[in-house]
């Protein structure tokens, strides 16, 4: 078992281990004094972990309740966010209640984004269960929902108070849930650590999420508000973004941060930005792993979907451009240069 502490403005801690979700009530003992809890979770991952949770936190001194939504990106609205919001308020919990997010990263966003706007902010536990929230969703203290213009756009920063992970949960993923999480520790390795490459293949994934949890850890608590630093968390996700929307969320998140990664990449060497093209050893190590990278999309759809990113300022937008395979940096294009870097990103 591994134990991270994040320094935040509202420091928490992150468990990382497997076989340890029966233990959960023990642990969250640890930051939250006995009180009424309700976990939010899907209709997928009820089915499998709430009762082990709810278990574990009533043998605890916890009392429980439970809000379960459809699970999948299209419940991440406005809609499903106001009746979680309403169901709280029917539960009757207060201030000194708390909320357990138990699921992925739909799961964690909408629960988050309920416990920091509910009553102006209640404290709330991130549980999560897939392998893309446990390296990236998980940490650092976002929340939010879609609207119908794009990804994201409504949600506070809110940090946990505490990120309870139980790797063994992945076990229970379908391949393509497993490939979102894959394509997030690609990205990591991409911007931060080459040497994280053959863990990710080897599904060594104690390893892959201790390393992707330290380096969001530090990330974060240098820019916990992400005005600067903490956006090159978001390489691919320009792209990405808009390659969701664009598909109505028929491609994944992490199926379609993959597109983004190459189509950045290579507009960032083809824009004369980057000194060397890392979209090809990236192209290659991720059709290894089996991802379809091509994109159904034209440019021009994809730059307004762009025009949405939580990135811009003004008349401009913060891109994270390779300098070599492991390190990145941040350079701001203009609005006016971005339809150009897009084209040249998907041109073959």
């Amino acid at each position: 078992m591994k134990k991270f502490a994040v320094s935040t403005a509202r420091p928490y801690d992150i468990i990382i281990g497997k076989n340890i979700l029966e233990k959960a009530g023990a642990y969250i003992n640890t930051c939250l004094p006995p009180c009424r809890l309700c976990i939010i979770t899907d209709s997928t991952v009820n089915s499998i972990y709430a009762q082990v949770v709810m278990t574990s936190l009533m043998e605890h001194g916890y009392q429980t309740s439970k809000i379960v939504f459809p699970a999948g990106e299209h419940s991440k609205n406005l809609t499903t966010y106001s009746n979680i919001l309403e169901a709280m308020a029917d539960e009757g919990l207060t201030r000194s209640d708390a909320v357990v997010a138990l699921g992925g990263g739909v799961v964690g966003d909408l629960a988050g984004f309920a416990a920091a706007t509910y009553m102006r902010g209640i404290p709330y536990i991130q549980i999560p269960t897939t392998y893309m929230a446990a390296i990236d969703a998980s940490v650092g203290g976002k929340t939010g929902i879609n609207l119908l213009c794009g990804k994201n756009l409504a949600g506070a920063f809110w940090q946990p108070s505490m990120v309870f992970c139980d790797y063994h949960t992945f076990d229970s993923l379908p391949p393509a849930k497993l490939m979102d999480g894959i394509a997030e520790a690609v990205k990591c390795a991409a911007v931060s650590e080459e040497s994280l490459l053959p863990h990710i293949r080897k599904k060594d994934y104690e390893y892959v999420i201790e390393r992707c949890v330290s380096i969001k850890k530090s990330i974060v608590e240098a820019d916990e508000r992400d005005t600067g630093l903490r956006q090159i968390l978001n390489f691919g996700h320009t792209v990405g973004h808009g390659i969701e929307k664009l598909s109505s969320f028929s491609v994944s998140h992490g199926q379609a941060v993959a597109k983004g990664l190459i189509v950045e990449a290579r507009a960032a060497y083809r824009f004369g930005l980057a000194p060397v093209d890392i979209a090809s050893p990236l192209q290659d190590i991720l059709a290894e792993m089996g991802f379809d990278l091509s994109v159904d999309y034209s440019p021009e759809e994809i730059y307004q979907y762009a025009l949405m990113d939580k990135k811009i300022m003004g008349d401009r937008i913060t891109m994270v451009i390779p300098e070599s395979l492991g390190k990145c940096r941040l350079h701001k294009i203009s609005l006016s240069e971005l339809q150009k870097f897009i084209r040249l990103g998907m041109k073959e």
